[in-house]
């Protein structure tokens, strides 16, 4: 049996105006209020607000899907960490794969990201994951530890234990496929077993690392049943109420 506790958040993506995140809060909310998991939710940034003022009371926990690597500046377009608490939010995506392959984010801009969460309050969740060719070339452990390596260089064992971490192969987000229970304990394994080189076992053990990838209400079950998987990063299916109240459920129930 696990110690550590199950986190089951959603990702929204370019999904979800401040009206429909209303309605969807309003639907979600009553299925999950005597839930044990800790569930969160990543809007858009315009509807984190939205999210947030339904949210409060309980213990639902809005999120954002990205933050600048700046606190402030002549940097147009971009929203501080500042900004996104004042908005309502508690935790945020960083390193998702689609910020890395589509905006060309680096592993020194994924570290400043975290370190600027941190120094704000905001519960960093980092993003890891290889590609299928990467993984075709028997590369998943020179990825993922890369990844981890540069995104948590010169944290503090105190700073390391407000982190979430998230693996997500890019060869599983948004095409149905998934990784089998096995592979996806096997990976998470080998991320804790880094982390406990890096910094010490019992941190390591205290470190809630989540899988992503084409996660459904059919596979949370026999996912969360490994040892090393605390939880899920849910895309599509969070958009849905009954599907993601259903995940919530799967979780607590394995």
């Amino acid at each position: 049996m696990k110690k550590r506790a199950i986190y089951i958040y959603g990702n929204w993506k370019l999904q979800m105006t401040s009206a429909e995140a209303h309605t969807f809060m309003q639907e979600l909310l009553p299925r999950v209020a005597e839930s044990s998991t800790i569930i969160g939710v990543a809007p858009p940034y315009t509807s984190i607000n939205a999210a947030a003022k339904c949210a409060e009371s309980t213990s639902l926990r809005i999120g954002a899907q990205n933050m600048s690597e700046y606190p402030k500046g002549a940097y147009t377009g971009e929203i501080s960490s500042v900004m996104l608490k004042e908005a309502g939010a508690q935790f945020v995506l960083i390193g998702h794969s689609e910020r890395r392959l589509h905006f060309h984010e680096d592993d020194q801009m994924i570290h400043r990201k975290v370190k600027w969460a941190l120094e704000e309050g905001l519960t960093p969740l980092l993003c890891i994951g290889e590609s299928q060719e990467e993984r075709d070339r028997g590369m998943t452990r020179e990825v993922l530890t890369r990844q981890l390596g540069e995104a948590l260089k010169g944290l503090s064992v105190e700073q390391l234990s407000k982190i979430l971490i998230a693996y997500e192969p890019v060869w599983a987000i948004g095409t149905g496929k998934s990784a089998t229970p096995e592979m996806a304990q096997e990976t998470h394994q080998l991320c804790r077993t880094f982390i406990a080189e890096q910094f010490s076992k019992e941190v390591a053990e205290r470190v809630p690392i989540l899988y992503g990838g084409s996660v459904k209400p059919e596979n949370t079950s026999s996912l969360m049943a490994q040892a090393d998987i605390d939880g899920a990063l849910v895309g599509g299916a969070s958009l849905d109420v009954e599907s993601f109240a259903q995940i919530i459920k799967n979780a607590e129930d394995y």
